[in-house]
C-alpha cells in the first residue's frame, strides 16, 4: 500500500477509535470529579495541552467547533481548574481505557508500536494541537495504553490536516461539517447555530479536502513502509471488529 492508501484506509477507524474513550462512562465521571460539565471537559481536555491560552486561540486550533460553544466550555472549566490539568486527566483516562479495552487484544503490542512510529514520524507543521499532545508525557506504558494514546494522537493529526485542507479548499469549518455525513445534525453537535448555507456546492470541495488530508498525513505512514502500513490497517480493522463484538 502507498502512504496515501494507508491514510485513506485507516482514517475512519482512527477517527472512531481515537475518540472512543471519551464516550466511556468512567471518563465522563472524571469530569464530575473535576467539578466541570461534560462539554467543558471535552473542549478543555482536547485543547488543554496548549496551556493557558484564550478561548479564541482554542477555537482556532479546534476549528470545527463553533467559537461561542468553545468559549462556553473553555471559560467554564477555567473558573475551576487549569487547562493543563484537564488535559492530563484526559490523557490518563485515555490510558485507562486502552489498558482495559485494548491491552488483552491479540497484536496489541504490535499495534502500539506501529502507531508510535507513525506518530513520531508525523509532520506537525501547522498543527499546534497535535504537536502539543505529542509533547505530553504518557503516564502508563502498557501496550493497550500506548495503543490508545497512539490512536488519540493520530486522530488529532488527521483532524489538524483536514482543517488545513478545508481552508485551502476555500471552505469554512462550518461548511465542511455541513457537507459531511451528519449534515446539519453534525453542525448542531459542534455548536453551530442556524441558518446554515446550502450544502450542494460544497460536496465536491469536501471530497477534494479529504484527498488532500490523506496526502498531508501520508508522511507519517511513509515511515512504516508498504508492508508495515498494510499491517497497521489490518490491525486497526481487527481492533474495531473486536471492540464491536464486545459491545
Amino acid at each position: 500500500m502507498t502512504p496515501e492508501q494507508v491514510a485513506a484506509a485507516s482514517k475512519p477507524v482512527v477517527l472512531e477509535l481515537g475518540d472512543a474513550f471519551t464516550r466511556c462512562p468512567a471518563t465522563l465521571r472524571r469530569a464530575r470529579l473535576l467539578g466541570i460539565s461534560g462539554w467543558a471537559f471535552y473542549v478543555t481536555g482536547r485543547a488543554g495541552a496548549l496551556g493557558d491560552v484564550r478561548a479564541e486561540t482554542v477555537a482556532a486550533a479546534l476549528g470545527f467547533l463553533a467559537p461561542d460553544a468553545v468559549a462556553d466550555g473553555w471559560d467554564a472549566a477555567l473558573r475551576t481548574v487549569r487547562p493543563v490539568e484537564v488535559a492530563a486527566a484526559t490523557l490518563a483516562e485515555c490510558c485507562r481505557w486502552g489498558d482495559e479495552h485494548l491491552d488483552a487484544l491479540p497484536g496489541a503490542g504490535r499495534l502500539a508500536a506501529l502507531l508510535g512510529r507513525a506518530v513520531e514520524a508525523a509532520d506537525a507543521s501547522g498543527m499546534p494541537l497535535f504537536a502539543a499532545w505529542r509533547a505530553m508525557p504518557v503516564p502508563e506504558r502498557t501496550a493497550g495504553a500506548r495503543a490508545a494514546v497512539g490512536l488519540r494522537l493520530l486522530r488529532e493529526h488527521f483532524a489538524g490536516a483536514y482543517l488545513l485542507a478545508v481552508r485551502a479548499g476555500g471552505m469554512t469549518p462550518l461548511e465542511a461539517v455541513l457537507a459531511g455525513p451528519e449534515g446539519e445534525a453534525g453542525a448542531v453537535a459542534c455548536g453551530w447555530q442556524p441558518p446554515y448555507p446550502p450544502v450542494g456546492p460544497l460536496v465536491r470541495r469536501r471530497l477534494w479536502a479529504e484527498a488532500v488530508t490523506d496526502r498531508l498525513v501520508s508522511p507519517a505512514f511513509a515511515a512504516l513502509g508498504p508492508a508495515d502500513g498494510a499491517e497497521l490497517v489490518d490491525l486497526l480493522f481487527a481492533t474495531r471488529a473486536h471492540l464491536a463484538g464486545r459491545g
